[in-house]
């Protein structure tokens, strides 16, 4: 199954202005988010990457694209009903092949300075099945993300056949319907915001967009997807970081920080400033 484009949505309300920020990637250098995007989903091998806009942002996206623009399509979503409903508006661009989707308000970080994309991109070639990375998370803070539960494969660790998709789900639904074996206890397995995808979900967002006349959620899809064929979930050795969670820009800088050139030198600026709140808060305490 060979994975020859890959769609990045970035359309929704809460979601349009953050790939347009800069960050300080960790080669050093001051970049939009889209181009740090971009650069990851390049280095898993594919050039052809199509990224889901508001109508009208398309001028922006560009310019924050920079050189990396000449790889990149824009496709309005010009209705605004759900993330389901974007990854659809790409059917056309795919044009019936298997597609790598990353989301536009993450920024992906691995310790071994490998794309996570290229991993999932060669795991679903040698599997021939949709395959979606994911990533032990809290309870605390599943309610940001969809969820998945399944079976481990034998004799692979990181590697779950997924049975089960619930979108954002409550402690008590995870608790009932999402645990998974090998987990410790209040964790559970969360979409990483990274899938390879076959053009059968389309087919599945379409039947979901006739008959539901409000927001479609991809997860609704991908609950559909494994019932259907064989799906699975990688479990990602890098981190995700959500932009648009409070602090999220702040985590995702400091994570591109400390894996980047520069680590001692931002580690040591990190040192020193949460020693000066220490010092601050013991003579406050002593003056009281």
């Amino acid at each position: 199954m060979r994975v020859g484009k890959a769609v990045i949505t970035a359309g929704a309300p809460y979601q349009r202005a953050l790939p347009l920020q800069t960050l300080i990637d960790c080669d050093g250098e001051e970049k939009r988010i889209l181009r740090i995007i971009v650069n990851h989903v390049r280095g898993a091998g594919i050039e052809d990457i199509a990224v889901v806009v508001h109508p009208g942002d398309e001028a922006a996206f560009a310019e924050a694209a920079g050189e990396d623009a000449r790889h990149l399509r824009f496709i309005p979503q010009e209705s605004p009903r759900g993330y389901g409903h974007a990854v659809y508006c790409a059917r056309g661009f795919v044009a019936g092949g298997s597609f790598l989707h990353v989301v536009g308000d993450h920024v992906y970080v691995n310790a071994k300075r490998q794309s996570c994309a290229r991993a999932l991109v060669e795991l679903a070639g040698s599997e021939e099945c949709p395959v979606s990375a994911v990533q032990p998370t809290r309870e605390t803070v599943l309610g940001n993300y969809g969820a998945v539960a399944g079976p481990r494969l034998t004799g692979r660790p990181n590697l779950y056949r997924i049975e089960t998709v619930i979108e954002k789900p409550t402690p008590t639904e995870a608790e009932q319907k999402l645990v998974v074996t090998g987990l410790r206890a209040g964790y559970y397995l969360s979409f990483f915001g990274m899938h390879v995808l076959t053009p059968g979900v389309f087919d599945i967002l379409e039947e979901l967009l006739r008959s539901e006349s409000g927001r479609v959620t991809l997860s609704d899809a991908l609950a559909e997807v494994a019932r259907r064929e064989q799906y699975l979930a990688l479990v990602s050795d890098g981190q995700r970081y959500d932009l648009g969670v409070p602090y999220g820009t702040l985590t995702a800088q400091l994570a591109l920080a400390l894996h980047g050139r520069d680590a001692a030198g931002v580690l040591a600026r990190i040192l020193e400033v949460v020693a000066s709140r220490q010092i601050e808060s013991a003579e406050a305490g002593g003056n009281e």
